[in-house]
């Protein structure tokens, strides 16, 4: 007898849930890096030992990078407006996926987090909130705020602090789409420079991971954009100052319309948005990235119904190609740290963009293997990023991004 499906997810739910609760709740904590077991470790680690850093940081504040744990901590902050894809729930709500980034941070990078929920009602409140609270950290990352505040908060903040500021759900996601789309291009012969791409999804993902394709030869005459009322072309008069820089002049105004001859496809939107029609309308070889979660702009079982030819990327890990923000923020992070960075350049995301691509087409370890419970793993059409457990990730990206970092 087959299981109900519902059951599953109401299995899943409940799974989720014991894991955030038991043994204790949440999935931080804060631990000594230093002994505190006698009372002379007691006079070292606070009064009197404590006021010798102090001394040395008043005189030269890049001591703090000396005596504490600034040069390895990150903020993660947000004010829970964009939650996953949930929504404006607030601040709170959003504190188990805030913890989840710093467990994935310690995991991947060994970087300590703190996780800071901001309860504001402005984006100027937000931007104020983080520069009082920035001397703490070696880097902000931004997380879960909605478009068009999150792009006016980033650049506020890049601007007035001395430390790097990322905007995961903006370069993190560019990052890594940028890295499988170079890669499935490549399996499929075609050029960057020449591919017609449509994105579907104007917000934060969508116009950052365009502008970072741009900045590596794709052209802008070549790419549409579609947002929730369609094509963003020239007759439209609802458009803020970051969607207009992606203005065509153009007679497409539907998704279906938009799609004719394209060769890649990216869905940063909604579940279900693209029907096998729109797919057999694309360019031959072409690249979808439905990259929508967890419900996916189309489900890769009917995309390959439509099209045997296409190659599939989504965001869920029980498909091939996962577009996983793993592969890239830790690992940035890692490398702005280490070159003591003031900030992460274009620059700086281009080289994780090569080191990533660039891992997929070498011989896949046997430790990733057993990790996936595969028998062999190879570049092509179902391989076209590492996955996420692959212990290279931390050997090639952060020395890729510190070397562009020092050159910047």
């Amino acid at each position: 007898m087959s299981q109900d499906p519902s059951s599953d997810a109401i299995d899943q739910r409940q799974a989720a849930l014991l894991y955030h609760q038991f043994p204790k709740p949440g999935k931080l904590s804060v631990e000594s890096s230093k002994p505190c077991a006698t009372v002379a470790d007691l006079t070292l680690a606070y009064s009197p030992g404590v006021a010798e850093p102090v001394r040395e940081i008043a005189k030269d504040p890049e001591n703090a990078y000396r005596y504490t744990n600034k040069g390895n901590l990150v903020a993660v902050i947000t004010d829970g407006s964009a939650i996953l894809g949930l929504g404006n729930l607030g601040p709170l709500a959003s504190k188990p996926v805030m913890e989840g980034k710093a467990v994935l941070f310690k995991r991947f990078a060994g970087i300590d987090v703190f996780d800071i929920e901001v309860n504001t009602s402005t984006p100027a409140q937000f931007i104020e909130t983080v520069v009082a609270i920035a001397p703490t950290f070696g880097g902000i990352n931004l997380e879960d705020i909605a478009a068009p505040h999150c792009f006016e908060i980033e650049k506020a903040l890049s601007a007035r602090l001395d430390i790097p500021v990322f905007h995961d759900d903006q370069h993190g996601t560019a990052v890594i789409i940028c890295a499988g789309l170079m890669n499935a291009l490549d399996v499929q012969g075609k050029q960057l420079g020449e591919a017609k791409v449509v994105c579907l999804g104007a917000g934060a993902a969508g116009l950052a991971s365009l502008d970072l394709l741009m900045a590596m030869g794709a052209k802008r005459e070549n790419i549409l954009v579609l947002d929730s009322k369609g094509v963003i072309h020239a007759g439209r008069t609802d458009l803020n100052v970051y969607k207009q820089a992606f203005v065509q002049t153009t007679e497409r105004r539907t998704l279906a319309e938009a799609m004719c001859d394209a060769d890649v496809f990216i869905g940063v939107s909604g579940p279900n948005l693209v029907t096998p029609a729109m797919l057999q309308s694309m360019a031959p070889k072409p690249v979808v990235f439905a990259l929508a979660n967890p419900d996916p702009e189309i489900r890769p079982e009917l995309a390959h119904t439509a099209r045997s030819d296409l190659i599939m990327a989504t965001g869920r890990s029980d498909y091939p190609n996962q577009v996983n923000n793993v592969l890239g923020f830790p690992y940035i992070f890692r490398g702005a740290l280490d070159a003591r960075a003031k900030r992460i350049t274009r620059p700086m995301l281009i080289a994780a963009v090569y080191a990533i691509a660039a891992l997929a087409k070498e011989a896949v370890p046997q430790v990733v293997l057993d990790a996936y419970q595969l028998t062999s793993l190879a570049f092509g059409r179902d391989y076209i990023l590492p996955k996420p457990f692959d212990p290279r990730l931390i050997e090639r990206v952060p020395a890729a991004v510190a070397s562009a970092a020092g050159g910047a």
